[in-house]
């Protein structure tokens, strides 16, 4: 399914995106997570990063965003991006948690060239249960969350289709 929002704005549902689980989750923290992606067959990507995270047991899938096509921003000199996002549980401290995260963008092999570069994974921590964390590797929530499309669109989404986040 592909729905037009605008001339820079396509909302894609897939297989996995959205996903909402019937499970309960006994883990003690709820973490949103943004996912986007430009390089390479990025559907694809998102949807072997659903898979890994869904069969590990350190985390509970709870709902996920359908994807949204839109334009990059910063370095604009690139294809569009695919973003989307997903709610998770999970017991792990947020810096284990980053640490993971970051060895799943290096294992669907994220390149670190230069500040917006174009990428097959970027993960963001969103949100982590109600924290807010500044040091030097790890600020929550995610800076300027809110004013980014890619954020706000699927999580609207998400909302507002009653989500068991």
């Amino acid at each position: 399914m592909k729905k037009k929002l605008s001339e820079n704005l396509t909302l894609f549902k897939t297989a996995n995106f959205p996903y909402i689980s019937n499970k309960k989750s006994n883990k003690k923290y709820l973490v949103t997570i943004g996912i986007g992606g430009n390089v390479g067959n990025v559907k694809q990507t998102f949807d072997k990063l659903f898979l890994c995270l869904n069969k590990n047991t350190k985390f509970d899938i709870l709902t996920t965003s359908p994807l949204l096509e839109n334009p990059p921003f910063g370095y604009i000199e690139q294809s569009y991006f695919l973003n989307g996002i997903i709610a998770l549980k999970t017991n792990l401290a947020p810096n284990e948690f980053l640490k993971i995260m970051q060895r799943l963008e290096i294992r669907y092999g994220r390149k670190r060239s230069f500040q917006d570069a174009p990428r097959t994974l970027d993960i963001d921590i969103i949100f982590f249960d109600n924290k807010k964390i500044h040091t030097e590797n790890l600020i929550i929530p995610h800076k300027d969350w809110a004013n980014r499309e890619s954020v706000i669109i699927p999580l609207n989404y998400m909302k507002k289709n009653k989500s068991n986040i």
